[in-house]
């Protein structure tokens, strides 16, 4: 009987943990932006048994979810009302456990965009959601069961591709990136009241969507067209390191995020036929210099993805390149097939997976040399990133959000 009493606790003892309260994906591509769940298994290709569930959204989006404990937190849209929908989904069972809709002035931007294309971020307490447009950026906080906490309005946009930049929680506060065509700023709020603790002016001349990185000092590192990499110390405010490495003459955008590789930060800049750069800069002493670079077959969209000591760059056009992380030096650059990607790969530390604009999700094997391993149709458009929570593997479509079982 006693061992009988053990097992039954060991497994709810499991059981509670794969839903534990701190945040599994904190926000865009989990922690840190890095986009790896190492203790996952997720398959190659799946059939409709491998699907835990797969649900229908009250709204359309190409941003991704964020997920703490049960709970899958995402932003849907609707353009003809101009409505914003926070929702909420059991990880569970696919249950939409409840959902709040803003009016907003109406979404105006790239064809491309979508009036819900930003991630939420979460903590253990809350959910932080940005929307944009021409009027009002609004950065809103809510409850994990959907209590609105505060909401804070940080200004007009202006760029002609609409908003689309996520937040993300760092110790007390919430960061938002609001480089823009217009007048621009790096924002801090307190995650507690919504109050600014502190902003940083910046000469950014074009509309960015990158996420910032943590160092492992914990120095935020941020990138823009103009700016080039810039480090700031979150606690203050106060900006360490301001380095230019990107190409001013010619009109360029940060979409992806930076990500850590060891020491270093890696960090993507372009615009679709001009010229694309991956460069890799090491922060010591609060001063920021460039290590490497690589201008060929660089991602625009897609953030690059680290896994062990290996850079992988998957191309907006289906051209994958690995690398060694300190050094550049290409291991491999082969073509992985599919339609335009937007969104970004994720990992579970054994296999890379992207989804094509298609709606095509492509698997190929993280190791130094290239192998395509599975694709799986999702039949709808996708312009999203996955995520991977639970051991399983979540996919937003432009109207569906599935869960696939990881083995």
């Amino acid at each position: 009987m006693l061992r009988m009493l053990g097992t039954i606790t060991l497994l709810l003892a499991q059981a509670l943990s794969s839903w534990a309260a701190e945040p599994e994906w904190p926000r865009f591509r989990g922690r840190n932006g890095e986009g790896v769940v190492a203790s996952a298994d997720i398959p190659a290709s799946w059939e409709i048994d491998d699907f835990i569930w797969k649900i229908d959204l009250p709204g359309v989006g190409h941003g991704s979810v964020a997920i703490v404990g049960e709970r899958i937190f995402l932003l849907c849209g609707d353009p003809r009302t101009s409505e914003r929908t926070v929702v909420a989904v059991s990880a569970r069972d696919g249950r939409i456990l409840w959902q709040k809709s803003y009016r907003t002035a109406k979404f105006k931007g790239h064809r491309f965009n979508s009036p819900a294309s930003t991630t939420p971020a979460v903590d253990n307490e809350n959910v932080y959601l940005t929307w944009g447009t021409k009027e009002q950026l609004t950065l809103t906080a809510l409850t994990h069961t959907g209590e609105q906490v505060w909401q804070a309005d940080l200004g007009a946009i202006k760029g002609g591709h609409g908003f689309g930049a996520s937040p993300m929680v760092h110790g007390d506060l919430v960061v938002v990136n609001n480089d823009q065509d217009g007048e621009s700023s790096l924002v801090a709020v307190d995650k507690k009241t919504g109050q600014k603790r502190w902003e940083i002016p910046r000469k950014s001349v074009r509309l960015s969507y990158s996420v910032p990185v943590v160092t492992r000092d914990g120095t935020m590192v941020f990138t823009n067209w103009q700016h080039g990499f810039t480090a700031v110390d979150p606690k203050s405010g106060k900006v360490l390191s301001d380095v230019s490495v990107f190409n001013l003459k010619k009109k360029e955008r940060a979409v992806s995020s930076p990500v850590l590789a060891g020491d270093l930060i890696i960090g993507t800049c372009g615009f679709t036929n001009e010229p694309k750069h991956a460069v890799a800069m090491r922060l010591k002493d609060g001063q920021l210099s460039e290590v490497w670079r690589i201008e060929r077959n660089v991602p625009h969209i897609p953030c690059p993805i680290v896994i062990r000591d290996r850079v992988y760059l998957w191309e907006d056009k289906g051209i994958g390149t690995c690398v060694d992380h300190q050094t550049g030096k290409v291991i491999w650059r082969e073509r992985i097939g599919g339609a335009t990607y937007f969104g970004s790969p994720v990992s579970d530390g054994k296999k890379i997976f992207c989804v094509d604009a298609d709606g095509v999700v492509r698997c190929i094997a993280a190791t130094d040399e290239f192998q395509e391993l599975g694709q799986t149709d999702l039949g709808e458009l996708c312009r999203s990133t996955p995520a991977i929570a639970h051991g399983n593997l979540y996919l937003r479509t432009m109207t569906r959000l599935f869960a696939v079982r990881g083995r």
